[in-house]
């Protein structure tokens, strides 16, 4: 019942995220952009700083599902604002739903997500992975001929003629490909090797929220008019990278305040990245193309999420399976698929099959071993976000953005 639930609550964020952007981007003029997208992210980072926090205290106080309960008043408060204080935006040109592409991206994406994620458990010759795979492959490929070929495209593909917004769209992958998939692993060793609850796990990442909360209406300030674009969108991917790479060096003694240096750096950086991103996103298009525009940068933070996840928590089982038994060295090997229940922290079952004398030290082999694993893909989301950091630096320039006196007579029919 929650899987379909919450399929239902993505296919709600996915129009209101890519809605969100082209909504502000024609309400305001390109000079005031920036601080419009600046308190934007501002506002996301404050939602960030707070969830955890709420969602551990009503886990630990009243239970797990009040996280979607609580949502219910905020929606209706969310629908009631949007039919009052909202003004229509829309694209005159676009007239209908391109079915063909949105099958074809949308199972694409679904078969290497669920490749990635399955393919430790089942081999990665399995007949079921490897067809997977080229099945993923072989739809990309139709999904880019057809987006060629039809008259009205959901996925513009001449958007990415230009740099900046090629730039823009590596910049948001690359950024959920590395920080925010990672936050899932964190949490895991947070609670299950440290010990710490929902909620003071909640208010361990706090550096990292608060400091993204603060700093993006700052840097949507900045925009273009102190500092260039590029220049902000690659130093908040570096930052990024540096702290992921000051996350990683755990041991099995560690404490959470190993990753403080990190959050901050890291926290900083994302402040800095979302304001530029989101105006590079909208800013190199007409405004009524905003919402496309918009919808696609969306679409690659969302694709980054989704593969970051998967391909790093396959590397990641893998790991902490292999270094796990590592550091247990000659003591009891545990037969069986174990990956998956050391990976999440949920050693209930492994350490049930072992004798009282022997888990204590499986529980320290454990600890050891999601350390290992968790240092492993942290150093991989660093690369990731560096990556990231050149792109936004070598492809993000100022010429391509639209001015307000190139968009006007675009922006007539809208206003007619």
């Amino acid at each position: 019942m929650l899987n379909p639930a919450r399929a239902v609550q993505g296919t709600g964020a996915a129009c209101m995220f890519a809605c969100s952007l082209a909504l502000i981007a024609g309400a305001f003029p390109p000079q005031e952009r920036g601080t419009a997208f600046g308190i934007f992210g501002g506002t996301i980072g404050g939602a960030v700083a707070v969830g955890p926090l709420i969602g551990g205290a009503l886990t630990e106080g009243i239970g797990w599902e009040w996280v979607f309960f609580v949502n219910v008043p905020i929606g209706i408060a969310a629908i009631v604002a949007s039919f009052t204080r909202m003004r229509e935006s829309r694209d005159p040109r676009s007239g209908h739903v391109d079915v063909a592409g949105f099958v074809t991206f949308s199972v694409a994406l679904f078969l290497l997500v669920f490749a990635l994620v399955r393919g430790n458990a089942e081999g990665w010759s399995s007949p079921l992975i490897v067809s997977f795979l080229v099945a993923s492959g072989l739809l990309l490929v139709a999904f880019v001929a057809i987006e060629w070929r039809v008259e009205d495209p959901m996925f513009d593909l001449t958007l990415f003629r230009k740099p900046s917004f090629t730039g823009a769209a590596i910049v948001g992958f690359t950024l959920s490909a590395s920080m925010f998939s990672l936050f899932l692993y964190l949490t895991l060793y947070i609670q299950n090797v440290l010990g710490y609850s929902p909620l003071e796990a909640g208010v361990r990442f706090l550096p990292t929220t608060l400091l993204s909360f603060f700093v993006a209406p700052i840097a949507g300030r900045l925009v273009g008019r102190v500092v260039p674009v590029r220049v902000l969108l690659g130093v908040g991917m570096v930052l990024v990278g540096v702290g992921l790479l000051l996350q990683s060096g755990l041991d099995a003694g560690s404490h959470w305040t190993h990753f403080l240096p990190g959050f901050i750096a890291a926290g900083f950086g994302v402040g800095l990245i979302n304001p530029p991103l989101a105006t590079t996103q909208v800013g190199v298009v007409p405004p009524q193309r905003s919402g496309m525009a918009s919808g696609i940068g969306n679409t690659f933070r969302q694709v980054g999420i989704a593969t970051g996840i998967a391909a790093l928590g396959a590397i990641f089982q893998h790991a902490v399976t292999a270094k796990t038994l590592d550091a247990l060295g000659s003591g009891p090997r545990l037969g069986g698929d174990v990956g998956s229940a050391l990976s999440s922290g949920n050693l209930g079952g492994v350490l049930r099959a072992l004798p009282p004398d022997q888990r204590g030290r499986f529980v320290e082999a454990f600890h050891a071993g999601f350390a290992g694993a968790l240092n492993e893909i942290l150093v991989i989301g660093a690369i990731v976000a560096l990556a990231g950091a050149v792109a936004g630096f070598a492809l993000v320039r100022r010429e391509d953005f639209v001015t307000a006196e190139a968009a006007a007579p675009e922006a007539a029919p809208v206003a007619a």
